[in-house]
C-alpha cells in the first residue's frame, strides 16, 4: 500500500538498508584511530534519522480505524463468508459469523455459527476477546487486524506469540450457492 509521501511501497526501506551499508562500508575504510564523541553523536543521529525516516511512512500506511474490520470476509481456504459487524449485545465489540458455507445444508454446514467476539480496539487490532475454530470445535484468545486490504485473525493461547493467524480477503457479496439459511 502505498504511503501518503507517493513513494512506493518498500523504498524508503531501502534507502535505509543502503544508508546501513554505506555505514558499514565507511566504518570498515575508516582508520582505526578512536572515533571522537563528536564522530560518535553524528553518526548516531544519522542513524537515528534513518530509522526514523524509514519507519513513519510504513507506521503510517498501516493505520486502521475499528470500521476497516466490517463487512464481509472469504476465508482463506475459500470455504466460508465471515460477515463482521457490531455485536448484538455488545455494540462496542466487534462479532464474526458465519454467513455463507459452501456445505451449507450438508452435515458439516458451519452456517449461523459465530466465530470471533473481540471487545475492544487499540494499536490497530481489536482485542480482547475470543476465536471460534468450528474445525476443532474450541474457543482460543483472538486478534484481528487489517494489513494491506486483508483480514489477519489470530488465534492464540495465552500470548499472541503462540497462536495461529488466518489471512481473508474482502468480498462485497455473498457467492450465488450454496445459501445459508438465516
Amino acid at each position: 500500500m502505498p504511503g501518503t509521501s507517493g513513494q512506493a511501497p518498500g523504498h524508503s526501506l531501502r534507502s535505509f538498508i543502503t544508508g546501513l551499508r554505506a555505514m558499514r562500508t565507511h566504518l570498515r575504510t575508516a582508520p582505526t584511530a578512536a572515533p571522537t564523541a563528536a564522530r560518535m553523536t553524528a553518526r548516531m543521529a544519522a542513524l537515528v534519522t534513518s530509522l526514523v525516516t524509514a519507519l513513519a511512512p510504513a507506521s503510517a500506511a498501516h493505520a486502521t480505524t475499528p470500521d476497516e474490520a466490517k463487512g464481509l470476509w472469504l476465508s482463506a481456504d475459500g470455504g466460508a463468508v465471515i460477515e463482521f459487524k457490531p455485536c448484538a449485545d455488545r455494540p462496542t465489540a466487534l462479532c464474526g459469523r458465519i454467513v455463507w458455507d459452501k456445505d451449507a445444508g450438508k452435515p458439516a454446514d458451519t452456517c449461523g455459527i459465530q466465530i470471533a467476539q473481540l471487545d475492544r480496539f487499540e494499536n490497530d487490532a481489536w482485542r480482547d476477546g475470543w476465536v471460534y475454530d468450528p474445525r476443532d470445535r474450541k474457543k482460543y484468545k483472538g486478534a484481528l487486524r487489517i494489513k494491506n486490504g486483508d483480514l489477519h485473525i489470530r488465534a492464540y493461547i495465552g500470548t499472541e506469540i503462540l497462536g495461529q493467524t488466518e489471512q481473508m480477503r474482502r468480498v462485497t457479496e455473498l457467492p450465488a450457492t450454496p445459501v445459508c439459511k438465516s
